[in-house]
């Protein structure tokens, strides 16, 4: 589907950013490409302002805001793509990394571990072997007098 049909950049989670909220900056790729890279505007930038933006809940903007504040500036994630020549392919890598960043910053955190202690039959289990291993070290070591 071309990118003027597509309707937002589906996150996950029941999360739909809105173009409208995306905007973009091209500018001359550093990497392969020939006589062309010093021509082509093929880096790719996409800004998205996530402490502004109304697809967000104030719980699910907490959290983004908090797990990525190292990358945020004034609440706002760059992303940029120049791997690839085109800059149509540039694009799609930098709307993947958005995705992707944006899911693993609005994933709940994981539950704590509980800690817990060994069974009884785990403790015995465990002096029972370690005693066989001592007999066993014990019958190797040559006889006192």
């Amino acid at each position: 589907m071309p990118a003027a049909h597509r309707p937002g950049l589906r996150v996950g989670s029941g999360i739909t950013i809105p173009e409208s909220e995306l905007s973009w900056r091209f500018s001359r790729s550093s990497g392969p490409g020939g006589q062309s890279v010093n021509t082509a505007d093929s880096r790719a930038e996409l800004v998205w302002d996530a402490a502004r933006s109304a697809v967000l809940s104030p719980i699910q903007r907490e959290r983004l805001l908090e797990n990525l504040s190292g990358r945020l500036v004034d609440g706002v994630l760059r992303i940029t793509a120049s791997e690839h020549r085109a800059q149509l392919r540039n694009r799609d890598a930098a709307r993947a990394r958005l995705v992707a960043v944006v899911g693993d910053a609005l994933r709940p955190p994981s539950p704590s571990r509980r800690p817990t202690t060994p069974s009884r039959g785990a403790k015995e289990r465990r002096l029972k072997s370690k005693k066989q291993r001592t007999d066993l070290k014990r019958l190797r070591r040559p006889p006192h007098d």
